[in-house]
Order: structure tokens, then C-alpha cells, then sequence
């Protein structure tokens, strides 16, 4: 199917190719080319700002096929000036079906003003990255480890390559094993006992699903579908395993194993897995970071801080992970961008960059500690066997997210 990403080592410029050699000195780096990296580089350049992204892997990568962008996500990218681009790529979902296996019972949401649309991930990224100035991105940088100086209280960054980087401010958007929530103190996302299995398939002669996104819940297993455009659709497979790394590994072993899982759902579902692109599927153990961990770590230590999974890795049942770090983007640059505007510049004062980043931190805390305890239940709730918690889980949701889509209603704010 051909899903590979546009940009590669061998098309970067001559700038990206540069290797660094003794120290260097930049005002801003960001940690990781994933979409809440690229994302906030752009943010900083819609306002006149420069950054240097610094991505361990030789050219931009879209691990997991699509992504869910909900409403609130959307109108993050039309503050980044991609929305209209990225539509043209994908239709927009109608509706909401959540169905039981077990009985007749289903829900049904439209989605209504509040726009739903499920991108690919090389899309996004691709279109974030493409608008970057030429130079943003260098690759084939691994970030070793962070220290302060120990005269200007400023980040220290060590390179696989042997090369040591100075920043005025430095943003860790490196994902789950983050190099940069480590200088924090922080400990990876936890791991849970659910695996969640992807995938896209294409129907060379137009599908016959309607642009609805689907949920069809089993016994520990749940299957999702979303339609891209009226050939292309993702689909995902959610399961409880105990088998840790005994979970195969091998695209074609993963997607066998996934069949199995579904027979007794839908027959078109099925039909949906087995005909989809091997290269295509991709398993992963889903991670969080526990909701009382993102109300109570810190998120900012001097001029470094976090965004996106490094600082909030939440499960994928509310489809907000992608749409969360664009909100981060946002916020952050605009409270950058903020004291920047006071002083003409990247302040030389520590403490005003400190504070920042302070105000960056509680502008996102509590909407954060909202959303990965939605999440957390959520997750809870399909995961354990015990009646007890199963009800527990309910109640709490019922009280305390009344209005369960109600977090893509939610505006981060302008540029």
C-alpha cells in the first residue's frame, strides 16, 4: 500500500546533514520529530521563533497507521495553519456506534458540529513537517542524557555521536521512554495487560461502510473501524494478554493471532482483518501514565519541560493522545511566545523562562489530569473481570464525566 513517509535521509538538505561536532548553542530544542514535537516547532514558527528538532531514528517514522482527531484537535491544527490541507486527505465521521456482542444493545452519538475525522499518521506528520523551515529537523540524533550547567543553570544535552548541545530552553517531546522525563525524575508510563493491535485496509473498488467510526465490544476484546476516504479504512483490535513478550512480533503471525481473537464478531469485520495490508499491522502494549502522577509530578525543572506522551502517555480509548499534544503545542508556544514579546527575544533572565514554563504547566495540568482519568477508568473498565470494579468504574465515569464526549468540546486557545 505504499505508506511510507515523504520525507527520508537521503531527501533531507544539506543543513539537516550537518553533524555536530564539540558543543553548539541553540535558544530552543525540541526532543523528537513525533506530532507533538513537529507540532510545537511549528507553533514557534507561526510566531517568528526558531527551533532545532532533534530525532533519534534517520527519517520521520508514524508508528501505529492512523490517528483519531477529535474537535478540539482540529482546531489546534487551524491554529497551525494544516487544517484545510490535512481534510482533504480524510472524510469527516458522522457518527458514534458503540454495539455489544452479547446482546442487542447499542449507543449511538452524533458527532455533529464537533468535527471527528481519523488521519493517517504520515499524513499529519508529513504535512507538520513539510511546513517547518528548511533545517528544523535533524536526525540520526539520539539524546543521551540532559544535565544542567553548572554556571548558567541551562540544559546540557549529550549526543550518540559524541557531540554536547547547549539550549536556553529545552522541550522533551520524546515519547513514553523519554530521555528528557527522566531528567525529571519521572518514571516511564506503566504498562498494562492490553494490547491493541492496528491496521488499514484498502478497498481497491470503494468500501460500503458509511463514514461512521464503529465499536464492537466482546469479552476482553474490542474491535474499531473508521473510514479514511471511500477506499482506505483503519481499523484496531483491542485485547487483554498476559503473555507479555511471548505476544508475536512477526506482522504476519500478529495479524493471524488477530483473526483468531475476533471470530464471532461481524463477518465484515473479519473479512476487514484478513484482508488488510500486512505491512500495514502493528501491535503495541498500551501504556499510561497513572492520573495521579500528572496532578502531582513536576513537569518543569529550570528551562526544560514536557509535552505530549512524555509527559501524559494515556490509553487510546477516548482518541484524545494525538489531539492532547496539539494542545500542548498551542499553550506552550503561546506562553513562550508571551515572554518572548517582553523582552525582544529569548529572555536571558533564567527566571523568566521559569516562569513560562510555569504558566505553561498550569494551563495544562488539571485538563490533563481530567482526560487520563477518563481514560484510566475507561481502561480499568474493560480490563478487569471483577463485577465489583466493573461497577465501580461505571459509577464513577457516570459522575464524574456526565457528558462522556464532552472533552472535544474543549478550546486550548489561540496562537
Amino acid at each position: 500500500m505504499g505508506f511510507m513517509l515523504k520525507l527520508n535521509r537521503n531527501g533531507e538538505s544539506k543543513e539537516n546533514k550537518v553533524k555536530m561536532e564539540g558543543e553548539e548553542e541553540r535558544e530552543i530544542i525540541i526532543v523528537g520529530a513525533g506530532i507533538c514535537g513537529l507540532s510545537t516547532a511549528l507553533a514557534l514558527h507561526r510566531k517568528g521563533i526558531r527551533s532545532l528538532v532533534l530525532e533519534k531514528s534517520e527519517s520521520l517514522r508514524a508508528v501505529g497507521g492512523g490517528i483519531t482527531i477529535r474537535s478540539n484537535g482540529w482546531h489546534a491544527l487551524e491554529q497551525l495553519c494544516v487544517a484545510s490541507e490535512l481534510r482533504e486527505s480524510s472524510v469527516p465521521l458522522r457518527w458514534f456506534t458503540n454495539k455489544w456482542l452479547d446482546s442487542s444493545k447499542h449507543q449511538e452519538t452524533a458527532f455533529g458540529v464537533w468535527e471527528t475525522r481519523c488521519l493517517r499518521r504520515c499524513d499529519l506528520i508529513n504535512t507538520l513537517a513539510e511546513s517547518l523551515p528548511s533545517g528544523t529537523i535533524r536526525f540520526g540524533c539520539q539524546v543521551l542524557s540532559v544535565e544542567l550547567d553548572p554556571l548558567t543553570s541551562l540544559p546540557i544535552l549529550r549526543l550518540n555521536n559524541g557531540s554536547v548541545l547547549k539550549a536556553k530552553i529545552l522541550i522533551g517531546c520524546d515519547g513514553v521512554s523519554s530521555v528528557v522525563a527522566a531528567f525529571h525524575g519521572l518514571k516511564p508510563p506503566m504498562f498494562s495487560s492490553l494490547w491493541e493491535t492496528r491496521g488499514f485496509t484498502k478497498y481497491p473498488n470503494g468500501h460500503h461502510f458509511s463514514n461512521d467510526f464503529v465499536h464492537v465490544n466482546g469479552d476482553h476484546v474490542a474491535v474499531g473501524r473508521l473510514p479514511i476516504d471511500d477506499k482506505l479504512v483503519y481499523w484496531f483490535v483491542t485485547h487483554k494478554s498476559d503473555q507479555g513478550s511471548n505476544v508475536p512480533k512477526n506482522t504476519k503471525l500478529i495479524k493471524r493471532s488477530t483473526i483468531e481473537l475476533i471470530k464471532g464478531f461481524p463477518q465484515d469485520m473479519v473479512e476487514m482483518v484478513s484482508n488488510s495490508d500486512p505491512d500495514s499491522v502493528h501491535s503495541a502494549n498500551l501504556r499510561y501514565r497513572p492520573p495521579q502522577d500528572v496532578l502531582l509530578k513536576p513537569f518543569w525543572r529550570g528551562t526544560v519541560t514536557l509535552a505530549g506522551d512524555a509527559m501524559h502517555a494515556m490509553y487510546p480509548f477516548l482518541g484524545q493522545g494525538g489531539s492532547a499534544g496539539l494542545e500542548d503545542a498551542i499553550v506552550l508556544a503561546r506562553c513562550l511566545v508571551e515572554t518572548f514579546h517582553q523582552t525582544d527575544g529569548v529572555p536571558k533572565d533564567v527566571k523568566e523562562i521559569e516562569m513560562a514554563l510555569d504558566e505553561y504547566v498550569k494551563q495544562r495540568r488539571m485538563r490533563l489530569v481530567w482526560l487520563t482519568l477518563q481514560t484510566y477508568l475507561t481502561g480499568l473498565l474493560f480490563e478487569t473481570s471483577s463485577l465489583i470494579g466493573k461497577f465501580v468504574c461505571r459509577i464513577l465515569l457516570a459522575m464524574l464525566f456526565r457528558d462522556p464526549h464532552g472533552h472535544h468540546k474543549y478550546d486550548c486557545g489561540s496562537l
